[in-house]
């Protein structure tokens, strides 16, 4: 017998349903996968919005618990809350540009509209961080060849192996395994459909590679590039090549 009061937690799912469910508000959740901190007057030129309405937007996100919010002076700046905020960011993109491909012709065919435009996407499509950790072919690329050397499992979900944990601890990138986050955790990546590495092992891979000089980032979005000794460096401990590492002629 069917019963007449929804299921728990059916209320918070819509309300967090809603919550996302606003241009605007989804535009700032995208930049702020970059992990930085942004400020309202930032936010609101990146969407091409009002600071009034950007205001009223980011008091109900960090009312419904997606942003933080930090004051310094004057400046009020706002971050996405935690890591589980950005995977579920990520997986929501994941899962909506399949849909839109898989029940749109005419999105498949859809090209941006410059030239700019294309060399942005195609940016971000290489290498981009998510939240904290790489993404784009570049992440799931260091993910396949962690794989592949036996350094990550994915068979019963991602799990550092204890080579891996070597590997980490022999090219000097420290993993931080005092808190509740998972050392391993896959992310999908909405560009490639496969998953990355992210969790604790996959931002101390992402911020060792910043600042070891491997990566750098380049413009107002999250794409960021790999330098000549990033490259070497890549080649060198996961055997990844230039052809994943460098801009390619090919579409994303």
């Amino acid at each position: 017998m069917s019963s007449s009061h929804p299921p728990p937690g059916a209320a918070g799912l819509a309300a967090l349903a809603t919550l996302i469910a606003d241009e605007t508000r989804a535009t700032f959740l995208l930049a702020l996968l970059d992990g930085r901190a942004w400020t309202a007057g930032e936010l609101a030129r990146h969407a091409g919005v009002a600071p009034s309405t950007t205001t009223e937007h980011l008091t109900r996100l960090v009312a419904g618990g997606l942003l933080a919010e930090e004051r310094q002076g004057r400046h009020r700046y706002v971050r996405l809350a935690d890591p589980r905020v950005a995977h579920l960011v990520e997986d929501l993109t994941a899962q909506a540009t399949h849909t839109a491909t898989a029940h749109s012709p005419t999105t498949r065919s859809r090209r941006p509209r410059t030239l700019r435009a294309a060399g942005a996407d195609s940016a971000m499509a290489r290498a981009r961080t998510c939240y904290d950790h790489l993404a784009g072919r570049l992440g799931t690329a260091l993910t396949d060849a962690l794989t592949h050397r036996g350094l990550l499992r994915q068979d019963t979900g991602f799990a550092l192996t204890e080579d891996g944990l070597a590997w980490f601890a022999a090219t000097g990138i420290a993993l931080d395994r005092t808190g509740r986050r998972p050392l391993a955790r896959a992310c999908l990546d909405w560009t490639e459909r496969r998953p990355h590495l992210a969790g604790a092992a996959g931002a101390a891979l992402c911020r060792h590679a910043f600042d070891a000089g491997w990566c750098v980032r380049i413009g107002s979005e999250r794409a960021v590039k790999v330098t000549p000794t990033g490259e070497r460096a890549f080649a060198d401990l996961l055997g990844v090549g230039t052809e994943t590492t460098t801009a390619s002629t090919r579409n994303p």
